[in-house]
């Protein structure tokens, strides 16, 4: 079966990034393909490099980064809610006048039509979160 995530909660404010990832890390496993990960509203603070938890805490965002190594799996962060929460890659860091970015490499920002093709392509487009 093909799955497409969709991720709408921080990493370490709900339980719902923790959850999607064990599911894509057992779907994966049992040989299930994802054909994207999405991360929207607050889910897009999944996606900052500058994440630092404690050394016996766990590291959500370096586990999705290491997953997407490993299984090439394209994470996808919303261009609009990245903005309204200070998550910034090279483009928008540029287009906005910011001066730096934020963006761990294994993510990629782009737009809500990411999120319709990843729904049309999959079989399942399984929802994290509120």
């Amino acid at each position: 079966m093909k799955f497409s995530l969709q991720i709408n909660e921080g990493p370490y404010q709900h339980q719902a990034s923790d959850t999607a990832y064990f599911f894509a890390k057992a779907a994966l496993e049992q040989g299930h393909s994802i054909f994207r990960v999405f991360f929207y509203h607050d889910g897009v603070n999944n996606a900052s490099r500058l994440t630092t938890p404690p050394q016996d805490d766990r590291h959500i965002v370096n586990r999705w980064a290491a997953l997407a190594e490993q299984y090439e799996l394209d994470l996808v962060v919303c261009v609009a809610a990245a903005q309204r929460r200070g998550v910034v890659d090279e483009g928008e860091a540029s287009r906005n006048k910011k001066d730096a970015t934020n963006i761990h490499p294994r993510f990629r920002i782009s737009g809500l039509g990411q999120l319709v093709e990843a729904a049309i392509q999959a079989d399942r487009l399984v929802v994290f979160g509120d």
